[in-house]
Protein backbone atom coordinates (compact mmCIF):
# COMPACT_ATOMS: atom_id res chain seq x y z
CA UNK A 1 0.00 0.00 0.00
CA UNK A 2 0.61 3.57 -0.40
CA UNK A 3 0.27 6.42 2.43
CA UNK A 4 -1.07 10.22 1.35
CA UNK A 5 1.24 13.18 2.68
CA UNK A 6 -2.06 13.38 5.39
CA UNK A 7 -0.66 9.96 6.61
CA UNK A 8 -3.78 8.43 5.38
CA UNK A 9 -2.98 4.55 4.18
CA UNK A 10 -4.18 3.46 0.77
CA UNK A 11 -4.72 -0.04 0.99
CA UNK A 12 -7.79 -0.50 -1.08
CA UNK A 13 -9.85 1.26 -3.41
CA UNK A 14 -12.10 1.96 -1.03
CA UNK A 15 -9.03 3.80 1.33
CA UNK A 16 -8.28 5.60 -2.27
CA UNK A 17 -11.71 7.34 -3.05
CA UNK A 18 -12.19 8.33 0.64
CA UNK A 19 -8.63 9.80 0.51
CA UNK A 20 -8.99 11.09 -2.43
CA UNK A 21 -12.10 13.06 -1.76
CA UNK A 22 -10.95 14.39 1.46
CA UNK A 23 -7.45 15.24 0.18
CA UNK A 24 -7.69 16.22 -3.18
CA UNK A 25 -11.51 17.28 -3.42
CA UNK A 26 -12.53 14.62 -6.17
CA UNK A 27 -15.15 12.38 -5.28
CA UNK A 28 -15.50 9.22 -7.78
CA UNK A 29 -16.83 5.80 -6.76
CA UNK A 30 -14.35 3.14 -5.68
CA UNK A 31 -14.81 -0.24 -7.65
CA UNK A 32 -15.92 -2.55 -5.39
CA UNK A 33 -18.90 -1.37 -5.27
CA UNK A 34 -19.45 -2.50 -8.91
CA UNK A 35 -17.27 -5.68 -7.61
CA UNK A 36 -14.59 -4.23 -10.11
CA UNK A 37 -11.87 -3.58 -6.83
CA UNK A 38 -8.92 -2.23 -7.22
CA UNK A 39 -10.45 0.13 -9.52
CA UNK A 40 -12.40 3.03 -9.64
CA UNK A 41 -15.54 4.83 -11.52
CA UNK A 42 -15.57 8.75 -12.16
CA UNK A 43 -18.82 9.97 -13.40
CA UNK A 44 -18.53 12.45 -16.68
CA UNK A 45 -21.67 13.69 -16.79
CA UNK A 46 -19.73 17.06 -16.27
CA UNK A 47 -17.88 20.22 -18.04
CA UNK A 48 -15.19 19.40 -19.82
CA UNK A 49 -13.29 21.86 -17.55
CA UNK A 50 -14.23 19.79 -14.51
CA UNK A 51 -13.56 16.92 -15.93
CA UNK A 52 -9.85 18.63 -16.72
CA UNK A 53 -9.29 19.79 -13.62
CA UNK A 54 -10.19 16.73 -11.78
CA UNK A 55 -7.84 14.44 -13.61
CA UNK A 56 -5.06 17.09 -12.79
CA UNK A 57 -6.32 16.85 -9.27
CA UNK A 58 -5.91 12.94 -9.23
CA UNK A 59 -2.46 12.78 -10.81
CA UNK A 60 -1.67 15.26 -8.68
CA UNK A 61 -3.03 12.77 -5.51
CA UNK A 62 -1.17 10.09 -6.99
CA UNK A 63 1.92 11.59 -7.80
CA UNK A 64 2.17 12.88 -4.02
CA UNK A 65 1.42 9.08 -2.58
CA UNK A 66 4.73 7.41 -0.95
Amino acid sequence: GKTTPAGTRIDCDEAFATALLHEADVAVVFGAAFGLSPNFRISYATSDATLAQACTRIQTFCASLR
